[in-house]
């Protein structure tokens, strides 16, 4: 009988192989130092203004939009609130692609999330591989297949190479596209590396898309908040496919205090101690026999290609410290991506692997 239901299911959803999330990975399983899921290593913490939740809460809160537009240094019709980033990859999809026609581009190895969202939609997906050691978009490619092509999807700082996508092939690849598709820029961890966003250009180019989170440099992971940057009549199409209640009155609340003067500067601290502890750490792991090459980052995580990189990764779990695989993706092989803990824990990380290095 459960298999009768099951069938019930569209065939794409059925053959769909899941997103793996850190969380998903990791349950059932201990660890006290947690670098597989690009979070922040420290807490903030807010108590709740608003106290009374019988309401329904706004579809877009105005203030928080209000917050970040000043933040982001856009206006307020340029912003939609959303469920983390993750949400605006999905409208997008959602909203301007007909399944079955129009395909989407990305450019591996980069976030499985715009191909998974893509293949549950029942839209085409065109993967463009980056260039194998730079990571660079390969503009050539990319030009030859934008037949039927609506959205392209660009992580910058990339996931999980942590590399940034040159500023002038992505100008390029805006002036290319114009009047064909969307370019969406997933910028969930340009708070590392400000200088490199691209907000400055969405007034120049229509078809420019930015995404933005709260989950990374505001260490705020757990309430879901992100953000879809784009012209006034972009946001529009997005506000007709969003759920009508998608950002709760907590959410709102917190994102909000975040977004004040005082906490944008505890963030920008946290950014600044995050990004010494990246050098930190490359710097060491440079020095050990175990480690066969450390990629640049301009992130809060760095790939690592390890020499015995499987036995390295499980030992290091069954001692309490979580890295993240990368060995299946495209141009990954043995490769770990590793986020920026504490001082304290990229310590304990290096002692750890010193031992690898013994042998």
């Amino acid at each position: 009988m459960i298999d009768d239901f099951i069938k019930l299911a569209r065939n794409n959803i059925q053959k769909l192989e899941p997103y793996q999330s850190a969380r998903r990975i990791g349950e059932g399983r201990s660890g006290d130092i947690w670098l597989n899921a690009n979070e922040s290593p420290t807490s903030v913490f807010f108590k709740l203004k608003k106290k009374s939740f019988n309401r329904y809460p706004e579809c877009q809160p105005k203030e928080l939009i209000s917050y970040y537009a000043n933040y982001a240094n856009v206006s307020c019709d340029q912003v939609l609130v959303t469920r983390g980033a993750d949400e605006g990859i999905e409208l997008l999809i959602k909203a301007f692609c007909e399944p079955g026609k129009d395909a989407i581009i990305y450019c591996p190895p980069t976030y499985d999330m715009y191909g998974i969202n893509a293949r549950i939609h029942g839209v085409k997906i065109k993967e463009i591989p980056t260039i194998k050691d730079s990571w660079q978009l390969d503009l050539l490619n990319i030009k030859s297949n934008l037949n039927s092509v609506k959205l392209v999807y660009i992580c910058n700082p990339n996931n999980p190479t942590g590399n940034i996508i040159l500023k002038q092939d992505l100008i390029s690849l805006l002036k290319m596209t114009l009047g064909h598709c969307l370019i969406i820029i997933d910028e969930a961890y340009i708070e590392f590396s400000p200088q490199e966003s691209m907000t400055r250009y969405l007034n120049a180019y229509p078809n420019l898309v930015i995404l933005r989170t709260l989950s990374k440099a505001f260490a705020l992971a757990g309430i879901r908040c992100g953000f879809a940057l784009a012209k006034k009549n972009i946001i529009n199409i997005l506000n007709k496919v969003i759920a009508p209640y998608p950002i709760s009155i907590p959410v709102a609340d917190i994102a909000i205090q975040s977004l004040e003067t005082d906490y944008i500067e505890f963030m920008k601290n946290r950014v600044f101690d995050l990004n010494s502890n990246r050098v930190f750490l490359m710097n060491e792991l440079n020095k050990l026999a175990c480690v066969e090459k450390v990629f640049e980052s301009h992130a809060n995580y760095i790939l690592v290609q390890f020499f015995m990189f499987e036995k390295i990764f499980y030992t290091l779990w069954d001692k309490g410290i979580v890295l993240r695989n990368q060995n299946d993706k495209i141009n990954l092989k043995k490769c770990l991506r590793i986020s920026i803990g504490t001082r304290l824990e990229c310590f304990r990380l290096i002692q750890e692997l010193q031992f690898f290095s013994k042998k």
